[in-house]
């Protein structure tokens, strides 16, 4: 009589499956969770900046180290005195940057470095599944397991990772790592997107409505375009590009799964081992601090006084052109020469904007190509400072500290 092992009688299940229907998924062994460490408490973490445009919209905190807070850009940042962070209306959490006040700059420290450590560790673990598709996975449906490529990775059809909610996908991406516009990384059988972890070399770009889960190590930049989602976390080495976004740090227990579509059967080489998964489940972040309903009038009150100062600047070039005076500038100038009050680094109001609107006009030096790039915030911080700080080194007025008082006034109205 033929003795069959369990061994034996699973060998010969997974060959009956395959031989019967084919390989409709990837499967691959469960890795273990990659330690997110301090790291896994920020929506998105950034070493060189985080900026918007439009109305995006983070649920989860933002960090960023070693650039200083003027690298975030578009939020209109909240600032108390003395305070370890601050805010913004488009974040329901709190804003971390080095200038801040303790703990923060060690924190942020630890954080950059747990970031850098888990993406070490994801791009080290042994693969299960190798150059999966040449790099094409649209279509696919993917079982836990990690997956390396040599390549980039593109994903032009929706793409369906499947298991449990202990199951964990590593992915290995050596270049790019881009997914077409409108289509999605879809979460089917309980997958979560806190056990997703994309380790990407290049450049990670989130196309156009495009809805993406899981949490991306890059060791460059990520872009998500035009009302583009992520569910996870957005961990640059590099910068942090949003444009009318939504990003929502998961948790082990809420994450949006939807229905998947019926994947088309891909072409595969090899049938990876099948092996029960056995892995941690992750740690869940604090909820992140909801700014309170001052705090959002005080930023909303800080964008209408640089929407009305830019109205304003704008008729007065219209009136300029007209009368056939020359200079944008002049238009700026006769503005700021109206300003009665004086400025300093926490200043804050319409009058801040005029003379950010004023300095960017003058266009003299790097600080000031700074301030242009964060536009007018109509708060003066460290980045107004400086700017103004140049443009008085520059036209001669002493002592050149960057503040806002009776001898620059004397000038602007002698020479503006």
């Amino acid at each position: 009589m033929k003795i069959f092992t369990k061994t034996s009688v699973a060998t010969m299940t997974v060959a009956f499956a395959f031989g019967l229907f084919g390989a409709i998924t990837a499967l691959a062994a469960g890795p273990a969770v990659v330690n997110l460490g301090t790291a896994g408490n920020f929506a998105i973490l950034s070493k060189t900046g985080i900026s918007t445009t439009g109305t995006t919209s983070v649920v989860g905190d933002m960090g960023v180290s070693p650039a200083e807070a003027t690298y975030i850009t578009g939020f209109a940042l909240i600032l108390p005195s003395a305070s370890a962070f601050s805010t913004s209306v488009l974040v329901t959490g709190k804003i971390y940057a080095p200038g801040y006040a303790n703990p923060t700059p060690a924190n942020l420290t630890t954080a950059i470095l747990d970031m850098q450590t888990a993406y070490t560790d994801a791009m080290s673990r042994a693969s299960t599944v190798t150059e999966l598709g040449a790099g094409n996975i649209g279509g696919l449906t993917l079982a836990s397991g990690v997956y390396k490529w040599g390549t980039g990775v593109t994903i032009p059809t929706d793409v369906t990772l499947s298991g449990g909610a202990n199951d964990v996908w590593i992915f290995q991406v050596a270049q790019n790592l881009d997914i077409s516009s409108a289509k999605k990384i879809i979460l089917a059988g309980g997958a979560q997107a806190n056990n997703i972890f994309w380790a990407v070399a290049g450049q990670t770009t989130i196309g156009t409505t495009a809805v993406f889960n899981g949490n991306i190590l890059d060791q460059t930049a990520i872009v998500l375009n035009t009302g583009a989602t992520l569910n996870g976390r957005a961990l640059a080495q590099s910068a942090v590009t949003l444009d009318a976004n939504i990003v929502t740090m998961p948790t082990s227990s809420t994450v949006s799964t939807p229905t998947p579509t019926v994947p088309a059967v891909p072409a595969t080489s090899a049938t990876p081992a099948v092996s029960t998964v056995t892995s941690a489940t992750p740690a869940t972040s604090a909820t992140p601090a909801v700014p309170t309903s001052e705090e959002r009038k005080a930023a909303l009150q800080l964008q209408i006084d640089g929407l009305l100062t830019n109205v304003r600047s704008l008729q007065s070039q219209l009136q300029a052109k007209q009368q056939g005076s020359p200079a944008q500038a002049s238009a700026f100038g006769q503005q700021v020469r109206a300003i009665a009050t004086s400025m300093t680094k926490g200043s804050r109001g319409n009058d801040v904007s005029t003379l950010q609107q004023f300095l960017i006009s003058q266009n003299k030096g790097p600080a000031t190509q700074a301030l242009s790039e964060a536009g007018a915030t109509a708060y003066f911080g460290v980045l107004t400072r400086a700017a103004l700080a140049e443009f008085q080194a520059t036209v001669g007025i002493s002592p050149a500290l960057g503040n806002f008082g009776p001898i620059t006034r004397a000038y602007l109205m002698a020479n503006y």
